[in-house]
């Protein structure tokens, strides 16, 4: 309860809602007003504590956190997303903590005159505690996602390509089967000028990702092995011969169209077949051109 985290137990009686005498009064017109009460005091106080970003303060976890707070409820759930809304939203976990305290500062009725202030260290550890979770969960995500993804392409790491060969192999172990006759690794490299920079391979590079999500588009692994080779783990089954072609000759002609990307040169598409066991297939990738 937020009873148990504030100052003394004392509401700010700007907005506090008593609860007792809530249903004798306008019910749901009076909580609304209080909510509204919390949430501009705490903007305010937020601010004033050198939030960096006033028109992005606002967001459902706040409204959610001051529904919590009108109603006594446990704030551990509604602290909890507010601190994932401001890291998705890039918010520092030191300056989402300095939020959680200039909500605590005028939520705890601690101030006698009305002024507030935002202080970190005179929060409850509960409080704290929830948002720091709720951050930290988030931020961990975005990293784990970050990993396994080429942020330009979109397309997943070799590293991951690596871990899908294991699942192969020992599958294809377990099957009694060797991988190479259930599964194919597709190539597709462009060959650029030396001279012309790194943008127009850069964006020839993006071209080829869309094209293989469009054409592979049934759970084949898509993933970038160097910065003009792409690769696709697909099965053997499903066309996929002819949706080599299909890759090849659009990404041909989204280069073809584009002036900017005249200096890009060949495109090849092309089966590499799988070795025998996994550690050489992970050789054969660091080879591959």
């Amino acid at each position: 309860m937020m009873s148990d985290w504030s100052c003394g137990g004392a509401w700010n009686r700007d907005w506090a809602w008593d609860r007792e005498g809530a249903g004798h009064r306008d019910g749901a017109g009076h909580r609304d007003g209080a909510e509204r009460a919390v949430l501009a005091r705490w903007r305010t106080a937020s601010l004033t504590a050198g939030w960096p970003f006033p028109s992005d303060w606002s967001a459902p976890a706040v409204a959610e956190v001051c529904r919590a707070v009108v109603a006594g409820d446990d704030l551990t759930g509604p602290l909890g997303d507010l601190g994932e809304s401001r890291a998705q939203a890039g918010v520092g976990l030191a300056q989402t903590l300095q939020d959680v305290a200039a909500l605590h500062a005028v939520s705890s009725g601690c101030s006698a005159d009305g002024l507030v202030s935002a202080d970190p260290d005179a929060v409850p550890a509960p409080m704290l505690r929830a948002a720091a979770l709720g951050w930290a969960e988030a931020i961990a995500e975005h990293v784990a996602a970050r990993e396994v993804q080429d942020p330009l392409t979109g397309l997943t790491t070799a590293d991951y390509l690596r871990t899908r060969l294991h699942e192969i192999y020992r599958a294809a172990r377990a099957a009694g089967r060797p991988a190479d006759a259930d599964h194919v690794l597709i190539t597709v490299s462009i060959r650029a000028d030396s001279r012309a920079g790194c943008y127009p391979l850069m964006m020839a590079m993006v071209l080829a990702a869309d094209v293989l999500r469009e054409v592979f588009d049934s759970g084949e692994t898509l993933s970038l092995l160097r910065n003009n080779t792409a690769a696709v783990l697909a099965g053997r089954s499903g066309r996929y011969a002819e949706r080599c072609d299909q890759v090849r000759w659009q990404v041909a002609q989204r280069i073809a169209a584009d002036p900017s990307l005249r200096p890009i040169g060949h495109v090849r598409v092309q089966e590499e077949p799988l070795p025998d066991d996994h550690a050489s297939a992970c050789e054969m990738l660091g080879a591959l051109d």
